[in-house]
């Protein structure tokens, strides 16, 4: 008896600690305007305390009333949404089991009708929970059968071989290939696989990461490594026939910490005999042919190079610049280390090599210049030149001056029409991203919007902006799309472009007119003082922007840090998508991250589908005066933590929306696939994409949460969707028509790339993927490099058509 009375007062004051905590913060929160359900119900469990340490039976009733109508507010608030409903009742229904013990029920609080009534509670708490498991409240289920199929141009979509980032130069992520199909993907195998080599040290920055999709062309297989490498692979096997390091230079320092990231996203390719084909007359291509390096490799490099390799072999082109490379950092200016390189593969056309450059956001506003630059392919020299700064001037600069400091900058990959002769660029932002009273007209032009440039000049066709005066980093993560759509006036060159913000434009990319009408809409205004805030904002009527957060949409592992999220969410301001950044600290979601980065979406031409995966996750923006920063405080990661700013009135805090205990303070799904069905420009499926297996704060569970992805998708004629990426460690395949997951295989390390595949001699069709995960996106790093195939005696015997 006595050691029952013991656990009798430990139980009381545990459940008194718990309610206290919960009148404190339910008070606070109703203070700020919230929910009273946390006062009430901290009120309801003191009362219960009390009435326990007496043995009075009332403490099970008052119990099961609180449990009872805890459920149905619940309910009322999230509906049948198991992801919600458990972290608000899980703590509630443990306690009630506790109560309803033999021990207390037999020892303390003889059995009575109070005891029928708390079970009765309990079993309504747990029906309601596991009909949860059983309704998907967030998902869209349809199925996408388009019958007015048209046919695929070639120039747009890849075949047999990957020959650039994309696929092709119009970026698709789509290939020709049909041989894996919904009925057989469940024989893919893994039927190699690599290790670089090429592996974190402690002298790399945070943000190390392998975000590279390989190309396949020449007979071979070409890929490189976040410190630069590259490596020429046999396509069927994985044996490595050469290996190129370009030996990345931090000035002789040997450490490259302090560095905003480092990456290799692609490489370009260049084979003058296939342009010789489709230009006879192409005497650049004549140049080249006649050159030791008639087919190439071009690599941009972490310390600012642009290096031409022989693809035969890996050895240097030496026609090309100096020794085979150009100094990118010409004209450029001076920046800190890793401040300024090309993290994606530069553009190859039939006479140039066009290249943008990575600038670190949001340390000065002294950064080195945005500006595209046109090389000749053959000998490297400068053919234009295009600065955001000065957009008119696109003659080479003369040597000995410099481009415009600060100006905005493409660090995406780039896409060209070369029948239109236009390329298309997706825009930055001038930094730093919260901060613009002192952006120039040039900025408020060109910034976070798509510009097309003529390619034999640089002068600009045309441009569209799609987030005015970006206080967000809003800037345009993905590369265009080039795809010919069927529409009401016949088949129109389309460029296809997905953002941050969750809209997907589309647009003409002969003239830059929506096909797709775009919305200017009033968004919060108010910004600090000496900014100001557009008043409007372009919404394309396609997208995929999530609907403004409300308190009930605050989450958490348990109550408590439930109620801390609800009262940083009260004490936050946030009026929606574009509350601007504050000295109180605004709410920003979609935040940074964006709804689609780099990996942005891929296109089935002739089921007229987009494949996207969009995140969600919220940001908080809180801007700080300069005088109120410390000395010693620093930039912690690019996007992350404290950004200097210097030169700014202001630095900036910027955080992910995560409660006291590390969980996302918004509810789940943080990451989703869909697709949309071009024909009328709707979403026609949408699910959530990843388990909590790997690298979450909450309890591996096998159920479908939908966790963030950092990486593309890929789609085939077969039907299949694949995409890796997410911070559980799979590949995935999906039924593009209708979302249905259709295989997945487990990999060894994070998979934050974007696949591809093409076809082997042997008739096989591959699919390939690097897995080597993302230092500040806190997967499992690695050095792998890994193909699936069918099994050869299973196999569908490819004929040689495509579609």
């Amino acid at each position: 008896m006595i050691k029952n009375k013991m656990l009798l007062y430990f139980i009381s004051l545990v459940l008194l600690l718990i309610s206290v905590v919960l009148i404190i913060g339910g008070g606070w929160l109703i203070s700020l305007g919230g929910s009273f359900y946390y006062l009430l119900c901290g009120a309801a469990i003191m009362a219960s305390t009390v009435l326990l340490v007496k043995h009075n039976a009332w403490a099970l009733i008052l119990y099961a009333g609180m449990l009872g109508l805890s459920t149905i507010w619940s309910v009322w608030e999230v509906g049948l949404n198991w992801w919600q409903l458990v972290p608000r009742l899980w703590v509630w229904f443990v306690i009630g089991l506790v109560l309803l013990s033999p021990w207390l029920r037999q020892t303390i609080i003889k059995p009575c009708v109070a005891s029928w009534l708390l079970l009765v509670s309990i079993i309504f708490t747990a029906i309601v929970g596991i009909a949860s498991l059983f309704t998907s409240p967030n998902e869209i289920n349809g199925k996408i059968e388009n019958t007015d199929l048209i046919s695929v141009n070639p120039s747009q979509a890849a075949g047999e071989e990957w020959i650039a980032y994309g696929g092709t130069n119009a970026g698709l992520h789509y290939s020709r290939l049909h041989q894996i199909v919904p009925e057989n993907i469940h024989k893919l195998k893994e039927v190699w696989h690599i290790q670089t080599g090429d592996l974190p040290t402690a002298d790399d920055p945070v943000e190390l990461t392998n975000e590279n999709t390989p190309l396949k062309v020449n007979d071979k297989l070409y890929t490189c490594t976040a410190h630069g490498w590259v490596l020429a692979l046999e396509p069927e096997t994985g044996k490595t026939l050469w290996k190129y390091d370009p030996a990345i230079s931090n000035g002789g320092t040997g450490t490259f910490k302090g560095w905003a990231h480092m990456t290799c996203r692609g490489l370009s390719y260049y084979d003058s005999d296939r342009y010789l084909k489709q230009s006879p007359n192409n005497a650049i291509a004549r140049k080249v042919k006649s050159s030791p390096c008639p087919r190439r490799i071009y690599l941009p490099t972490a310390d600012a190079r642009l290096i031409a390799l022989n693809a035969d072999n890996g050895e240097r082109c030496n026609s090309f610049g100096k020794d085979g490379q150009v100094d990118l950092t010409q004209g450029i200016g001076p920046f800190t280390p890793g401040g300024y390189y090309s993290t994606s593969p530069a553009l190859v056309t039939k006479q140039l090599v066009i290249v943008g450059g990575h600038v670190t956001d949001d340390e000065s506003t002294n950064e080195p210049s945005g500006v595209v630059r046109a090389f000749d392919i053959h000998d490297g020299h400068l053919v234009w030149n295009w600065d955001s700064g000065n957009p008119e001037h696109t003659s080479p600069i003369a040597k000995g001056q410099h481009y415009t400091r600060n100006s905005p900058n493409v660090w995406s990959i780039t896409s060209v029409d070369e029948a239109l002769g236009l390329v298309y660029l997706p825009l930055g932002n001038q930094t730093p991203d919260q901060y613009g009273a002192d952006r120039t007209a040039a900025t408020e032009k060109y910034a976070a919007g798509l510009v097309a440039l003529d390619i034999a000049t640089g002068k600009v066709a045309w441009n569209y902006q799609f987030t005015h005066h970006d206080l967000w980093d809003m800037d345009v993560p993905a590369q265009p799309i080039l795809v010919d759509l069927k529409t009401q006036n016949g088949i129109e060159p389309a460029v296809i472009q997905p953002t941050k913000q969750g809209s997907i434009y589309i647009l003409n990319r002969k003239t830059g007119e929506p096909i797709v009408p775009i919305d200017e809409v009033k968004v919060p205004q108010g910004a600090v003082k000496g900014d100001w805030t557009s008043p409007t904002q372009a919404r394309s009527r396609l997208n995929l922007t999530p609907p403004p957060l409300q308190e009930r949409d605050m989450w958490g592992a348990t109550p408590f840090d439930q109620l801390s999220c609800r009262i940083r969410f009260k004490s936050l301001r946030y009026e929606g998508q574009y509350t601007p950044p504050s000295l109180q600290g605004s709410l920003i979601y979609p935040g940074n991250v964006g709804v689609m980065n780099w990996g942005g979406v891929a296109v089935d031409p002739v089921r007229k589908i987009i494949f996207a995966s969009p995140n969600y996750m919220a940001f908080t923006s809180q801007l700080v005066p300069q005088s109120e920063v410390q000395k010693d405080e620093t930039q912690a990661s690019e996007g992350a933590g404290l950004q200097p700013n210097r030169g700014a009135p202001y630095a900036v805090i910027i955080k992910p929306f995560l409660s006291i205990m590390g969980f996302p303070c918004q509810a789940p799904s943080w990451g989703n696939v869909a697709g949309i069905n071009l024909a009328d420009n709707r979403i026609t499926w949408m699910h959530p994409n990843g388990t909590s297996r790997d690298n979450t704060p909450i309890i591996p569970l096998p159920f479908p949460v939908g966790v963030p992805a950092m990486g593309g998708p890929m789609t085939t004629a077969g039907g299949i969707a694949f995409l890796s990426g997410t911070l559980d460690q799979y590949l995935r395949a999906y039924d593009i028509t209708n979302g249905r997951e259709l295989w997945s295989v487990r990999l060894p390390a994070g998979g934050q790339a974007t696949p591809m595949t093409f076809l082997g001699k042997d008739g096989r069709q591959y699919v390939v993927l690097v897995v080597g995960g993302h230092g500040s996106f806190g997967t499992k790093m690695g050095d792998y490099i890994i193909a699936y195939a069918l099994p050869k005696s299973k196999y569908e015997v490819f004929r040689g058509k495509i579609h």
